[in-house]
């Protein structure tokens, strides 16, 4: 019974959750991207971007040895890995893992990404740090740990926001055309990324 109670506590420790994949070894520093279950502001930020990542996030190990990500989504927070990947639209994500010219400053770029925990989400998206969301999180965890951007900042005017007009009025009033953003599309697109694991839909 003790040697059951300590594999079973092991396995929590580790962060060893039963909705990891098996063929996907991951490692601090991977960001994760995943499709949040419909609503308008996913179908807008799915919709304007062109492209299924609504969501996304970078893995860390917790001070009691979890896998968890840390994440934006509501205060910025860490969430078990197994939690994470059950948030998205049918346990769907892709993983992609930082060149190894920034392998040593993974353990940087997460006490980054650390220093925005409990901060709010910023549904209007702008780059200021009283709000966070979740893209930006790690464009500025990886901009302070490093000094370089992660993917392209784009101006909403430049991205697909007039089929979604009447929601980004609802929330600004205007469109903010200028606005200046990173998109889970563009840090996923980033050269400094690889995709190394994608679950199958």
């Amino acid at each position: 019974m003790k040697s059951i109670f300590a594999l079973v506590l092991m396995f929590w420790l580790t962060g060893c959750a039963s909705r990891l994949p098996p063929d996907y070894a991951l490692c601090e520093g991977d960001v994760l991207f995943q499709s949040m279950p419909y609503s308008p502001l996913v179908e807008a930020i799915e919709g304007i971007t062109s492209s299924p990542y609504s969501h996304c996030g970078i893995v860390a190990k917790s001070k009691a040895g979890q896998w968890v990500v840390i994440e934006a989504i509501g205060p910025v927070r860490e969430t078990p890995i197994s939690n994470w990947i059950d948030q998205g639209r049918r346990g769907w994500f892709e993983a992609y893992r930082l060149s190894p010219e920034f392998e040593p400053k993974i353990p940087l770029i997460l006490a980054a990404a650390r220093k925005y925990l409990g901060r709010p989400y910023d549904i209007h998206y702008s780059f200021d740090d009283k709000r966070i969301y979740c893209s930006e999180l790690i464009f500025k965890a990886v901009l302070t740990a490093t000094g370089k951007k992660l993917g392209k900042v784009e101006r909403l005017g430049d991205l697909n926001w007039k089929p979604h007009e009447r929601f980004i009025r609802s929330i600004e009033g205007k469109v903010p055309l200028d606005r200046a953003m990173i998109t889970p599309r563009s840090l996923a697109e980033a050269p400094e990324l690889t995709k190394v694991y994608a679950k199958p839909r």
